[in-house]
């Protein structure tokens, strides 16, 4: 019971200093005045003012002249007295007996297939930078229209290095096909040899 009063009591005491200090303060005249501090001089940027758009005027050209007209040539055909002649004369032909006379302008009856077309073979890059040359001996058939079939190679040196580009290159070449009693026949078994020297690609 002693300690319950006595903890009542201090209590009180702190209430009563509370309301003692808040009273103290509400009670104080002072007033606390803060310095002023000295104003700051600050420069602001003048914008220049916008420039005037100058309006242009279009100048009126006036057109060109146009050239004077050339002058007409005026021709006078004189007519003449004498009569023109317009008969015609064909030129007689005499055909002997199996020859027509104009041999020259027909091919020979029979002639072996020739190219007319040669595309050279591409170089391989890699026997190009090795320095490397040889040669491809290639057999091939030439058909009624003089185009190259049946390619293939019969011998090379070295060996296939350059037998794709021989090939490849032959088949794009062209003949006159072989000629038989005046007509084109398929002509097989055909040879060929493709060099490849590095001198011919410079």
């Amino acid at each position: 019971m002693t300690k319950l009063l006595s903890t009542i009591g201090l209590a009180t005491i702190i209430t009563f200093g509370l309301f003692a200090f808040m009273a103290s303060l509400i009670s104080s005249d002072s007033v606390n005045i803060t310095e002023v501090l000295p104003p700051v001089d600050f420069e602001v940027a003048n914008v220049p003012e916008d420039s005037k758009v100058k309006v242009m005027e279009k100048v009126k050209l006036d057109p060109p002249k146009p050239p004077e007209p050339m002058p007409k040539n005026v021709v006078t055909i004189e007519s003449t007295d004498e009569a023109t002649s317009f008969d015609y004369q064909p030129l007689s032909i005499t055909l002997g007996e199996g020859d027509t006379g104009i041999k020259q302008f027909r091919g020979n009856d029979n002639n072996e297939a020739r190219p007319i077309v040669r595309i050279p073979p591409k170089y391989p890059m890699d026997a190009m930078r090795n320095g490397i040359q040889g040669w491809v001996r290639l057999a091939f058939d030439v058909n009624e229209i003089g185009k190259v079939v049946n390619v293939s190679v019969i011998d090379s040196q070295p060996k296939r290095i350059f037998d794709k580009a021989a090939r490849q290159a032959l088949r794009k070449w062209k003949y006159q096909a072989k000629s038989v009693n005046g007509k084109s026949v398929f002509q097989e078994n055909r040879t060929i040899q493709l060099d490849f020297t590095i001198e011919q690609q410079s």
